[in-house]
């Protein structure tokens, strides 16, 4: 779904245009605000998990498009996004790490604020560390990080993990190859009742039913679109992000050590995927994050609550860097 402006399906989006730009011979689609009232900061580049859509940010850009120039990129493999996949790898967060920064260089960026939610924290996170220099800050939404581990549960991921994912991985592909149509329905009929979700056992925590009509209108619309053998790509995705966070971890791991750039974390509290004792051990770590936890907030907070989420950055970007 594009729109030169996306004030055409909703007002407050106005200002927010779909944008193509070539990477390397590849189409890239991208969301973008017209210039705000003060451009001199860095442009704010919003990352999801590589299965999901831009369109996912499109209330955040709304509500940050006042104070700063944003971008919301489709990375390729995006089941939702327009984005084309050169090949399945292409999917994995190391590659995406890889498109994030040649993204950036087509685009002519200089310095920006990185914002990574999910899967796309991982990514966020990669990039700050082999792009430093063009990191001016960094903002990691409930992000997907190596969990802490015992050595003894470390070693043990180690011997079973990479085994255990290249015996899952192709099955779960086959699975979701027959099964691709039943899931598109099923997430079409939970969209069309979100109250439904928190019912649900995959419910990711928080009140989904906060959705605006419209963020929930564009993800109804765009999964009715969608091809279903575009489905794999998430297997690609996830398969990739557990072996970083479970199997390798010491590339994220040593990441997470070396980052200079200002990072703000950013949590729900009703998260039931990324826990409160990872969260705990990552500002262990590096008591120089800045921990805002957003209260009654699930795994979503920039479509939960997309205003007091920009507004949390905002007031960081300008006050909080400094402390």
């Amino acid at each position: 779904m594009r729109y030169t402006d996306w004030g055409e399906r909703a007002a407050r989006w106005s200002g927010i245009r779909s944008e193509t730009v070539d990477v390397h011979g590849n189409k890239v689609h991208y969301l973008v605000t017209d210039q705000a009232r003060t451009t001199d900061g860095p442009v704010h580049v919003l990352v999801s998990n590589p299965a999901n859509s831009a369109s996912n940010w499109l209330d955040v850009l709304a509500a940050l498009r006042p104070h700063v120039h944003a971008i919301a990129v489709d990375l390729p493999g995006t089941i939702a996004g327009h984005t084309m996949l050169p090949n399945r790898r292409a999917a994995s967060i190391e590659t995406n790490t890889l498109f994030l920064r040649d993204f950036i260089d087509a685009l002519e960026l200089d310095r920006v604020v990185v914002h990574g939610w999910s899967a796309g924290g991982m990514i966020a996170l990669l990039f700050a560390d082999q792009a430093p220099e063009r990191v001016a800050a960094l903002v990691l939404v409930v992000p997907a990080l190596p969990p802490p581990l015992t050595d003894r549960e470390a070693r043990t991921c180690q011997r079973i993990g990479r085994a255990g994912l290249a015996i899952v991985a192709p099955v779960a592909r086959v699975l979701l190859r027959v099964s691709a149509r039943r899931i598109l329905a099923f997430s079409q009929r939970q969209l069309a009742d979100p109250a439904s979700i928190g019912r649900s056992k995959w419910n990711a925590g928080g009140d989904m039913t906060r959705m605006s009509p419209e963020i929930t209108g564009v993800m109804r619309d765009e999964m009715s679109a969608v091809e279903p053998t575009r489905m794999g790509n998430a297997v690609t995705v996830y398969a990739s992000v557990l072996s970083l966070m479970l199997v390798r971890r010491r590339p994220v791991l040593d990441a997470m050590r070396r980052i200079a750039a200002p990072t703000l974390l950013v949590w729900g509290d009703e998260d039931r995927i990324c826990p409160r004792a990872s969260i705990d051990s990552w500002t262990g770590q590096r008591s120089d994050w800045n921990l805002v936890v957003l209260h009654g907030v699930g795994h979503a907070p920039p479509i939960e609550v997309p205003g007091d989420y920009a507004r949390t950055v905002i007031d960081w970007c300008e006050t909080g860097r400094d402390r």
